[in-house]
């Protein structure tokens, strides 16, 4: 579990194939992987990955075909947004993310309003219930709050405010028009909708 709050940025480096998925070798200096074993947790860009492999400044994390296929650029090289599991009794200084993405968005853009940048994302149709205004969600592991929500023939199109802090220390300042982003939304509202989706179709609640 982790809380959308970036600790680091790494940087993808030594792609390797594996089978249909691939090995990725992460530098991390800024991290602290002191306190990471072997088999624990670290979100890469929202996405939940297993540590089989590290060193003082980097680690490695094995990338399925199944998770390649649900995700957007963990198989390349460049900058990703990192984030240790959390513990019990940490603070949730965002909000809860599983590190479980449910669907891939497309930035339909980002633009600097006053002292804020302004990121709009074009979501999946089938994440339409869960995206609601003034709720979370999770960019690329940012945890975010959506500042409005349009419901369009392709999917919901909702906007979020990004202060200059959130721009230096994750890699949301790199996105453009078109980038791919994976999006998680909130904890609370996927339970919610299958709880409505069993009302709608079943009467055994």
């Amino acid at each position: 579990m982790f809380t959308g709050i970036i600790q680091a940025i790494g940087k993808v480096r030594e792609p390797e194939k594996l089978g249909n998925g691939v090995r990725l070798t992460i530098s991390a200096p800024d991290l602290g992987l002191d306190q990471v074993g072997i088999g624990e947790s670290i979100a890469v860009n929202g996405a939940c990955m297993t540590v089989v492999e590290k060193g003082d400044d980097w680690f490695r994390i094995d990338v399925s075909a199944e998770s390649l296929s649900k995700t957007a650029g963990l198989d390349t090289f460049g900058p990703v947004n990192l984030e240790k599991a959390m513990r019990l009794g940490d603070r949730v200084d965002g909000h809860l993310v599983s590190g479980h993405v449910d669907g891939i968005g497309q930035v339909v853009s980002l633009e600097q309003v006053a002292e804020s940048y302004k990121l709009v994302i074009l979501a999946p149709r089938k994440l339409a219930p869960c995206i609601a205004y003034k709720g979370s969600i999770a960019v690329n592991g940012v945890s975010l709050t959506i500042n409005e929500v349009e419901d369009t023939s392709v999917g919901p199109r909702f906007s979020i405010n990004l202060i200059p802090h959130t721009m230096e220390v994750t890699t949301l300042h790199f996105l453009k028009a078109q980038s791919l982003v994976n999006l998680e939304v909130d904890l609370i509202a996927r339970y919610v909708q299958r709880n409505m989706e069993l009302r709608e179709g079943d009467d055994i609640l």
